[in-house]
């Protein structure tokens, strides 16, 4: 142990590298650095480090002792950062060892520390030690210490085989063991009995919320844990809920300060104050439940099913029933790790536990075995995180091995709201309690995609439920498809009316309605676009759809494609400049009286869901409650405009935000409107008509256009950058507007530097200065090329100075701007 021959050579191998980054390397190594894998060897090089200064000789037997610690945890380096975490931790103790062994006070490494040892315990613990005045920090701190050195101290002796301890040593070993279960590490609230002289104990919230979950009358504890209750006096309802269901000792831990400080702190918002003050008020217990349950009672309303939340008649019961609720989800979700990224499959991990909870206080008797019914995964240690969280995490972690590191396509992995939408379906509860290996959940998303071909595709797999991202172009259209569509239907109302020169008056001629109402085909048109897009790009996770999601999107197709039919029959027909072919074609139209009223009433059968959407958009209540309602009428009648999803049912604004954003972008939009039609479309119209009417036109760029008869290609590239700037200048619009509605907000709060308009005005007087400050340069060759250019105004003629004057105005402010004694400086150099 005293030097490192006893290393296996392949760790005492120093790797080749530069001097520098060796010495840099081991000056910053501390504990701080330690991988995660190697987490409980952190104590022992804090330890290390601490007592370095005093004693180096143990600081180094310590890291010689984590060394051999982190290696026997993983022998073969294939953790995260361990290689070069042993690399640097070897390099410090081949630096160290002769240094430290000079230093030595006793002859051999075990006498050294066992002296020390016996001096820290003596000296320092012992004295920190004075019951309730003591530092209960670095009281706590001091024995673990202490517990870290008795742990180095038999490893040395064993060695250097040292085969008796000093029974001084072993008493003291024995007394710091004890005082380290009673001043055990805790966050906010030391609940054990060190520390109830501290001060945040003396509260009477605290207190009241200590009692009420210390409360475990009417309980059957399990026989294992009747020697722990004896030992460590009366566990609490969580300590219950451990012993049945098998949480983790350490989670347990804090979820009790978590939810003590839930119940405190809402206990404390009471009015009135409840009496007397340390007993826990029902009123807080029912705050704390509502905020942790109000999701959970959402999913099971959402599902069909009634909640797991049974509540006996007895008033203490009934507190005691809700502790335990809480209490049970939250050490679901203390213990739930990166699965805490689905809430509602811990939303079914508690409903069913909660069912298991109800029969263990029920006292329910097994019909096979006439013993109490016990949890299905039992209360060994670690039973929830082995065999309840695990299998869920080892499900995310095989999905996120398939992302490639997000390189693989998204329709053939799953990420957490993938997974989690698994359970946004009564489908979920056929994986049973306990959970069923070879639940749909469980199968991994491989068998998504066929291996190889041929092979037949397994039925039921985890999936994608309702969107699939797909990487393509077409999602700039599919994702804005009401703002493209506004865009096109607008450019093609300005295109006909600055065609046909269409006055304010005229708009209410019909033949003008006619034509401007061939919108509506463009629109179908559009519709059917959207449609189809929907369909190709949720097609990689039509394994998950339900055949109503399947029928669904099938018929929006199908309607959009009936639209796209009709709309143009009936307006072909009825327009008077239609080609006579098309009108041979429709000629058993003409057994039907009123053709146009027939055009308008398919018209205003296309706009009927429109205009009841713009009816729901001004009444968000009404919206609200339409999507959360579970009626079936109201469902089927939802089931055409979109899917039904748990996440984000009735998220609307206020009815006034609504308006303020309806105004912002009317105003937005209308400005862009009317800009573009008298700058951008109708100065157009009059040179496309000009090329269009010019025949017989011979390109000199024959191979491009070798038969053309028509300018297309000229209307193209005259039109082109128009229609580029139409498409993208309402970005322009928007920083113009939100600018203007920003600045007027913030004078109005009183918000920024600048409050008043005297102060604006005030400002005005300080442009001059930061001109000069920021746009004239300051170097002197600059300032002297300056001055030559006004030199040289001089020697411009006369018939060109009036036209200069201007230019000659503002370099003199320039010049006038220079301090006085530079210029004349610059002027002397010249």
């Amino acid at each position: 142990m005293s030097n490192l021959e006893s290393l296996p050579q392949s760790l005492t191998r120093r790797p080749s590298r530069s001097a520098a980054a060796t010495a840099f390397s081991t000056e910053v190594f501390d504990n701080e650095v330690v991988p995660s894998s190697l987490a409980s060897i952190s104590p022992i090089l804090r330890v290390a480090n601490e007592i370095e200064h005093e004693r180096p000789r143990v600081a180094y037997l310590c890291r010689f002792y984590a060394f051999e610690k982190a290696h026997r945890l993983d022998q073969s380096s294939s953790g995260r950062g361990v290689r070069q975490f042993k690399t640097l931790l070897l390099q410090r103790l081949e630096r160290d060892n002769a240094s430290s062994l000079a230093s030595r006070v006793k002859k051999t490494d075990a006498r050294e520390i066992e002296a020390y040892y016996q001096q820290y315990y003596e000296h320092y613990v012992r004295s920190l030690d004075q019951g309730e005045q003591a530092d209960r920090a670095q009281l706590g701190k001091a024995y673990q210490t202490a517990g870290v050195l008795f742990e180095v101290l038999c490893a040395v002796n064993k060695t250097e085989k040292v085969e008796e301890v000093a029974p001084e040593i072993i008493a003291a070993a024995r007394d710091v063991q004890e005082k380290t279960e009673i001043y055990a590490p805790y966050n906010i609230l030391p609940l054990d009995s060190a520390g109830a002289s501290q001060p945040i104990m003396q509260l009477e919230e605290i207190k009241a919320a200590v009692s009420a979950l210390w409360s475990t009358r009417g309980l059957n504890w399990p026989s294992s844990f009747e020697q722990q209750r004896q030992k460590a006096g009366d566990l609490d309802l969580l300590d219950w809920l451990r012993a049945m269901f098998g949480f983790q000792r350490d989670s347990v831990r804090n979820q009790r300060e978590h939810l003590i400080l839930l119940l405190a702190n809402s206990h404390t918002r009471l009015h009135p104050k409840p009496e007397p003050l340390n007993k826990l008020d029902d009123r807080a217990v029912d705050t704390v439940m509502k905020h942790l349950f109000k999701n959970y009672k959402t999913w099971c309303k959402f599902l069909g099913r009634k909640h797991g939340l049974r509540l006996p008649q007895g008033q203490q019961e009934m507190q005691q029933r809700k502790l335990l609720y809480m209490g049970l989800y939250l050490l679901i979700w203390g213990e739930a790790s990166n699965v805490r990224f689905m809430p509602e499959c811990l939303c079914y991990i508690f409903h069913n536990m909660a069912y298991e909870l109800h029969g263990l206080l029920a006292g329910n008797v097994s019909i096979v075995t006439g013993e109490n019914i016990k949890p299905s995964y039992g209360g060994d240690d670690e039973a929830f995180l082995r065999k309840v969280i695990t299998p869920i995490y080892r499900v995310i972690e095989k999905e996120a091995m398939k992302s490639r590191d997000g390189t693989a396509p998204h329709s053939t992995w799953c990420n957490y709201d993938d997974l989690n939408e698994y359970f946004w379906s009564s489908d979920c509860f056929s994986l049973g309690w306990p959970m069923r290996d070879d639940g749909e959940f469980f199968k991994s998303t491989s068998d998504m995609v066929q291996g190889r071909k041929g092979a037949p595709r397994k039925p039921g797999r985890t999936g994608k439920s309702h969107f699939v991202e797909t990487r393509t172009f077409w999602h700039i259209f599919r994702s804005f498809d009401r703002l493209w569509t506004f865009y096109l239907l607008a450019l093609q109302v300005m295109f006909i009316i600055a065609w046909q020169d269409i006055s304010a008056t005229d708009i209410t001629n019909k033949d003008v309605l006619y034509n401007l109402s061939s919108i509506f085909i463009t629109a179908a048109f559009l519709r059917l676009l959207q449609s189809i897009l929907d369909l190709i790009m949720n097609f990689p996770g039509y394994h998950r759809w339900r055949f109503s999601d399947v029928l669904r999107n099938i018929l929006k197709v199908v309607v959009s494609f009936a639209w796209v039919i009709i709309l143009p029959l009936f307006y072909v027909h009825s327009f008077k400049r239609a080609p006579e072919s098309i009108k041979d074609m429709l000629s058993f139209l003409n057994q039907v009286k009123g053709i146009p009223a027939l055009y308008k009433f398919a018209v205003a059968l296309y706009l009927l869901p429109n205009l009841l959407a713009a009816f729901l958009f001004f009444f968000p209540m009404l919206r609200r409650w339409i999507e959360n309602s579970d009626w079936h009428i109201v469902r089927f009648l939802l089931w055409w405009s979109q899917p039904r999803v748990y996440l984000g049912r009735g998220m609307h604004e206020s009815l006034f935000a609504l308006l303020k954003y309806t105004v912002f972008w009317i105003l937005l939009l209308a400005s862009k409107l009317i800009f573009s039609y008298f700058i951008q479309i109708k100065p157009l119209v009059k040179p496309t008509k000009a090329i269009m009417n010019i025949r017989h036109v011979d390109f000199s760029w024959h191979d491009f256009f070798p038969n053309a008869k028509d300018n297309y290609g000229a209307v193209i590239a005259l039109w082109a950058p128009v229609l580029f700037v139409y498409f993208m200048d309402t970005q322009i619009w928007y920083a113009i507007y939100s600018t203007v509605y920003g600045g007027v907000v913030g004078a109005f709060d009183r918000l920024g530097e600048i409050r008043t308009l005297g102060m604006l005005r005030s400002r005005f007087q300080s442009l001059p200065g930061a001109f000069n400050t920021y746009l004239v340069p300051t170097d002197k060759k600059q300032k002297r090329s300056i001055f030559s250019l006004s030199k040289r105004y001089d020697e411009i003629p006369a018939s060109r100075r009036s036209e200069a004057a201007k230019f000659a105005q503002l370099w003199n402010e320039v010049i006038s701007s220079f301090r006085e004694e530079d210029l004349i400086s610059d002027r002397k150099g010249l």
